[in-house]
This record gives structure tokens, C-alpha cells and sequence, in this order.
């Protein structure tokens, strides 16, 4: 024990008493029994830390340069961290970027698609100030213009026709027939809604629009009567003798083939019904004049009647303040009914069952395309390349979420019976759960008036969609054309979002696109898509984009 107390106490002493030789710090010019002061110790301390940081980044540079260089005393070891630390902090950076750019799109929980959250966007809602300014309506009725229009006894004669399809089909062809009676000089007799055979209604002009309105807005434009001459008695030889008809009208005609080929019959017979007439005038073969008169109808002159006017503004009320308080709303016009998806002759996800009982209907329904179903496929698949099939639910609910709506956001949807039922629509419910029908959203005693027309039913939709904050079409058609193309006109500061159909058809069928990658796409690709009004081009749509001639710069 005394041996072990001295040897400890040596062992003290000398630590204490010369702390250069205890670091291994003395050098061959400072004798051993010179003490320096704390300075010069301090001195020798940066100069030697210098020294050895120095050295250490100089191997480090040849490491990354193949400079040869022999590395530094005690450096091997701070190398390996240093290299060790890269490697955890490249893992590291891996597995967040693989987390945020997942295999899959969303993760699917049953019939939930759970998609990763994206931040709302401020411009979710509207489209950007500067660029809805550039553009004005100028298609509506000039007051104090004199009326150029010559007695109605000297008039080159009377034309008739039925506006076939359901409610925006006979939108369209009640504006062509006010174009086509301008055109030859004509005077118009109230348009007849015909009962379509899948529609089966029996609406009235008068039992959807505003007459009254309707004739005295044009009055400058066109001689519109609300009947048949009394001096003309066989009201029915209208639409059963051929001598009393025009057919063959090509579609999309030219102004020239009416003043060439129907106006001369129209002297000769004074009355002369136009049939069919669906789609049965152009837009670039005509003066621009007309093409001005078919906006001044569509969008001024022809009116829905006070009571569906009233009812639209009290579900689009509702809409806004379902929370309690003013919330914006969507609406969305999904087209995903059986017809539609029979039509279509795409290929939808779904048990065999359902496709074998799809494939029926449509060998019932048009055998002609079907033929022996061999070649379906193959059309299936071209068609969704080129973006021609119908959205599904659960895709439209992908978009929408990529596109940064929230969960909350409110959905009015406009449709049909949705084909697959609550089973097709439980994807998009699941996440948007705010998601109603005006059926949900008025009481059936406040519908019971409208029910009686299928087409007053129709009406309501168009106005609550036309007067919601964002308009969503999954599918074309004339309802998705004429909403999309009323808010171009008056005033395009609310979106309308018209998909890619294409590219998400190519997004996804790719099972490794990223949700990251996803989003990007969608965002870019559609910052172009929200209703602004575009510059026309050869065989424009007018409907959808009223750009030109009924449109001027602000």
C-alpha cells in the first residue's frame, strides 16, 4: 500500500509539474527544465492546431481531386466519421424523398383512397386578376337601335323546327334556328322542345323560358311569332309531308347553303319545317354578325323562368353557408351514367360479372359498333390514350385532391344515375364527404313543382353549377359547353376546370408514377385549363369558347 501511495504521489507531482512532457508537446528547441509562460504555450497551441486542420484539409482535397497525398497523423480516424456522416445524411435524404414520391398515387383502404395531403393553394378559387381583364362581353342588345326589320307580311317566309335532346341540345338549336331565320330573312315561329325518347318529357318553350323576354330582346334581330298563322290550317302536314320539309341539311352548313338551297323553298311554300336540325350551322362559314346574334340569344336573351331562377339561387345559397358560415363551393357535372359509359366503349374497372352484362347492353343497344366484340379492346385502349373516356369518380377524386383541394371542400354534383352505384361513387365520396345533390339540398316538397319536367330539373343544375366558385367537367358534352363557355363570357374570373383527360390517363397507368410527380403534372398541366378565354381557331366551338366575335377588349 505505501509502495502504491508513493507511486501515485510520484505520478502527481510530475504531471503538475511539467505539463509540456505529459502532452507530448515539447520541442527540440525549448530545453527541457525552461518553463514558457502561458502565452507562449498558447502560442504553440494555435500554431499546432493550425498545423494538423490544415494537413487534414489538404488530404481531404486529394481525396476528392486523386491528388496522392499521404494523410495526416490522427486524421484517419476524423475521415472515416466525416465519410460515415455523408453516407447517414444520403439515406437519410433517400428515404424522405422516396416517402414523398411514393410508388402509388394513393393508397387504397378497401374502397378509401387515401392520397397524401397538399397544401390549398391560394388561387384554388378564382383565376389570377390580371388575366380577367383583357376581355368583355359585348354580345348583348345595343339600346336605340332602330329596327331594320321589314313588315311581317313582307318577310321571305315563316320557318319551324323541333329542338330534339335534352335541355342544352335545344339551347343550341334554338339560337341556330334565330341565326338561320336572320340569315334568309325569315320569321321564326317559336321552337317546339320535342319529346326525346331517352328524355321522355313534354316540356313547353314557355314551361322552361322566359317567351315574352325572349321575343322582345330580338325583336331588333329576327321576327320571332309565338304560333303557327291562323291562315296556315294543316298545322300537322308541318312535320309529316315531305313537301313541307328541308332535310338533308349537312351538318355544321355554311350560310351560303341556306340563302342557296332552303330560302327558295321557303318563298315557294311560305312555311317550310327544318329537320333534323341538331348541330346544322357552322361557326367559321359564317358572318360574324351571326355568330354575335347566336351569344345575343344564348347569353341575353333566352332567360329561365323567375320560379327556377329563385329556386337556383336558394340551392346555391345553401351551398355556400352549409357550414355555418359563407364557404365557397364546387360544382361538379360527373357524366359516368350507364348510357354515357356504354357509349363510350371504354373499359372501366369492375367484376366480371358487371363488364359481361356491359358488353350485352351494348351489343343490345349498338350492334352495329359491337359487331362481335372481338376488336373492343383494343378500341378501349386507343380511346384512353387520346383521352376520350369518361373520368370515374375515384379518378376525378385523385385529381381534384393533386390539384390542392382540401377535404372540406363542397361539391355540388350534377348527374345522372352514376353506373356502379354507390360502390362507383364511394371513392370520390370518401374523399370529399361533403358532397351533395339538390336532392339533398332542398326538401321534396320544394322539387315537387319541377318534377313534372325533367328539363326543369336540368335547368336547376345548369344554374347552380353556372353560379358556383369552380365548375369541374369530367366528360364533354353540351352542358359541360355551355357552362363553361357562359363563364368565359361574363366575366372568367371563376375557374372552370376542363381535365386532361390524356395525360391523367397516361399518369395513371403508370404504377410508378410518384404522388410528387403526380401533383407536379396535374398543377402544371392545368394552369392552362381553368376558363379563361382562348383565341379561336378553324371550326371553333362557339358554345365553349365565345371568344370571338362575342367578346371584345376591355
Amino acid at each position: 500500500m505505501a509502495e502504491l501511495r508513493h507511486s501515485t504521489s510520484s505520478l502527481g507531482s510530475r504531471a503538475s509539474s511539467s505539463p509540456m512532457k505529459r502532452d507530448g508537446d515539447s520541442s527540440p528547441l525549448i530545453p527541457d527544465n525552461h518553463l514558457p509562460d502561458d502565452d507562449e504555450h498558447d502560442r504553440h497551441s494555435s500554431k499546432d492546431r493550425d498545423r494538423h486542420l490544415c494537413s487534414y484539409f489538404q488530404y481531404l482535397y486529394s481525396f476528392f481531386t486523386d491528388e496522392p497525398r499521404v494523410p495526416p497523423p490522427n486524421s484517419r480516424i476524423s475521415l472515416f466519421f466525416t465519410l460515415l456522416l455523408l453516407l447517414v445524411g444520403l439515406v437519410f435524404i433517400f428515404s424522405i424523398l422516396h416517402k414523398l414520391n411514393a410508388p402509388y398515387l394513393c393508397k387504397k383502404d378497401g374502397i378509401v383512397l387515401q392520397c397524401p395531403h397538399v397544401k390549398e393553394s391560394p388561387s384554388l378559387w378564382e383565376n389570377p386578376f390580371s388575366s380577367t381583364t383583357s376581355w368583355k362581353p359585348c354580345a348583348e342588345r345595343r339600346d336605340g337601335v332602330i329596327s331594320e326589320l321589314p313588315p311581317e307580311n313582307e318577310t321571305n317566309g315563316y320557318i319551324f323546327i323541333h329542338a330534339e335532346g335534352g335541355l342544352n341540345q335545344q339551347r343550341i338549336a334554338i339560337c341556330n334556328a334565330v341565326a338561320v331565320a336572320k340569315i334568309m330573312n325569315a320569321t321564326l315561329i317559336l321552337p317546339v322542345l320535342k319529346q326525346d325518347q331517352i328524355w321522355k318529357d313534354q316540356t313547353k318553350f314557355e314551361d322552361i323560358f322566359d317567351v315574352d323576354h325572349f321575343i322582345d330582346y330580338l325583336k331588333y334581330d329576327v321576327r320571332i311569332v309565338r304560333d303557327i298563322p291562323e291562315w296556315f290550317t294543316d298545322k300537322s302536314e308541318l312535320f309529316s309531308s315531305i313537301r313541307r320539309t328541308v332535310k338533308n341539311i349537312p351538318k355544321y352548313a355554311p350560310a351560303q347553303f341556306y340563302i342557296d338551297n332552303v330560302l327558295p323553298r321557303v318563298k315557294e311554300k311560305k312555311i317550310m319545317a327544318l329537320k333534323p336540325f341538331v348541330d346544322r350551322l357552322g361557326y367559321d362559314n359564317v358572318p360574324a354578325e351571326i355568330n354575335k346574334l347566336r351569344c345575343r340569344v344564348n347569353y341575353h336573351a333566352l332567360k329561365f323562368l323567375p320560379d327556377i331562377d329563385q329556386m337556383a339561387d336558394l340551392l346555391a345559397s345553401r351551398m355556400r353557408n352549409r357550414t355555418g358560415s359563407s364557404n365557397p363551393y364546387m360544382a361538379l357535372h360527373l357524366r359516368f351514367e350507364k348510357g354515357m359509359v356504354g357509349l363510350s366503349f371504354c373499359d372501366f374497372v369492375g367484376t366480371r360479372e358487371e363488364k359481361a352484362k356491359m358488353a350485352e347492353y351494348r351489343k343490345k343497344e349498338w350492334p352495329r359498333r359491337y359487331k362481335n366484340g372481338s376488336h373492343l379492346w383494343q378500341l378501349a385502349l386507343q380511346k384512353r390514350k387520346e383521352g376520350r373516356c369518361p373520368l370515374e369518380p375515384g379518378e376525378v377524386a385523385v385529381i381534384l385532391r393533386a390539384m390542392g383541394y382540401p377535404k372540406e371542400t363542397q361539391i355540388y354534383v350534377a348527374s345522372g344515375q352514376v353506373y356502379g352505384g354507390q360502390n362507383r361513387m364511394a371513392p370520390l365520396r370518401n374523399m370529399f364527404p361533403n358532397l351533395v345533390t339538390k336532392e339533398e339540398l332542398a326538401t321534396k316538397e320544394e322539387l315537387d313543382g319541377f318534377r313534372k319536367h325533367v328539363t326543369s330539373l336540368a335547368a336547376l343544375d345548369f344554374l347552380v353549377c353556372l353560379k358556383s366558385d369552380v365548375f369541374v367537367m369530367t366528360h364533354g358534352g353540351n352542358f359541360a359547353k355551355l357552362i363553361i363557355g357562359a363563364r368565359r363570357y361574363m366575366g372568367h374570373r371563376l375557374k372552370s376546370i376542363k381535365p386532361d383527360k390524356g395525360l391523367m390517363s397516361k399518369s395513371f397507368g403508370d404504377p410508378y408514377m410518384g404522388w410528387a410527380t403526380f401533383v407536379e403534372d396535374v398543377v402544371v398541366t392545368h394552369q392552362t385549363r381553368t376558363g379563361l378565354p382562348e383565341e379561336t381557331f378553324p371550326n371553333y366551338d362557339l358554345w365553349e369558347n365565345p371568344l370571338t366575335p362575342c367578346m371584345c377588349r376591355a
